[in-house]
């Protein structure tokens, strides 16, 4: 009997300091955060009507942001792979290679772009992405509608398999180069902070701002936050927030709506939502840098950005 009393304390003791040792609250976040798992990705071939075949998964699903976002994909295009030319009319996307090399296609023209790098494609156009080799890319995709819950696309039976290729593309693109990160207030993301702040350190620009999207998606932002250094809290009362975790480990707070901390890492997604507040800290030995999606909550928030009146 004794033998048992003291096991049974023992173990009491041992997940006494599991919690210890957790973050605060760290259930309810982690329970949103999703890692990327090649393990776990889908193989599918001729994705719209492309060549080859590619495998991905959905991290973040219709919703996970505001009512308008629709997903988040993470996979792997292998050489002589891609996604067929389509249109789109209610939603608009945007594929990003996180290494590599590929040939992107808006409205039937064609150019080659080395990541890490995205192309967006708005609504009411066309377009496709092609890996000629000789490795795979990795990839990833994401979806914002003109109304809640639709998703739509017109296949043009088009592999763009040895398209013509201009030298320069003619449309947007989205390069993240750490080279060109600011502090805050130098026109890095958000307000300059005190000299003495913790999180003065953090670097960050806005790759991609509200005028380039037709929905409420309003802004990508490429992030970098040192060794020891934190990002400023941010309020999410008007904007919704998805957070790529492109490299390094760090934890993520939530100090509103559902309050706690937790632990995330390279390759994980993390949506955060209206009414909420967040804030990253870098507990690694390496640079923790983070692709940032913003989504507006109503058509007036947008407008509101575009003309300088929101963050």
């Amino acid at each position: 009997m004794r033998q048992v009393f003291l096991l049974i304390v023992v173990v009491a003791m041992t997940l006494a300091s599991v919690r210890a040792q957790s973050p605060a609250g760290a259930g309810a976040v982690a329970q949103r955060i999703a890692h990327t798992d090649p393990a776990a990705y889908r193989l599918l071939s001729a994705v719209h009507g492309g060549a080859g075949s590619m495998s991905f998964t959905a991290l973040l699903n219709r919703g996970a942001v505001t009512p308008e976002f629709n997903f988040l994909h993470r996979g792997v295009i292998p050489a002589g792979a891609g996604i067929g030319h389509h249109f789109h009319n209610l939603v608009e996307e945007m594929f990003v290679i996180l290494d590599g090399e590929a040939q992107f296609t808006i409205d039937g023209r064609t150019a080659s772009v080395k990541g890490p790098a995205g192309v967006l494609c708005r609504t009411g156009h066309s377009h496709a992405i092609y890996n000629p080799g000789p490795t795979p890319v990795q990839w990833m995709n994401l979806n914002v509608s003109l109304v809640p819950g639709v998703y739509d696309n017109f296949d043009l039976g088009d592999t763009r398999v040895a398209a013509a290729l201009d030298a320069i593309p003619t449309f947007m693109t989205i390069r993240l180069d750490r080279s060109q990160l600011r502090a805050a207030g130098a026109r890095g993301r958000g307000a300059a902070a005190p000299a003495a702040a913790p999180d003065a350190a953090a670097l960050s620009r806005r790759v991609a701002g509200p005028a380039v999207f037709s929905t409420t998606w309003s802004y990508i932002d490429h992030v970098l936050v040192p060794p020891g250094a934190a990002t400023p809290e941010v309020r999410h009362d008007a904007l919704g927030e998805a957070y790529y975790v492109l490299g390094g480990e760090g934890t993520i707070s939530i100090t509103a709506g559902e309050p706690g901390t937790a632990r995330v890492r390279a390759g994980d997604a993390i949506p955060v939502r209206l009414g909420e507040s967040s804030r990253f800290t870098n507990t690694g030995s390496a640079p923790f840098e983070l692709f940032v999606i913003g989504v507006a909550k109503d058509a007036a928030t947008k407008t509101q950005l575009l003309t300088g009146a929101e963050r």
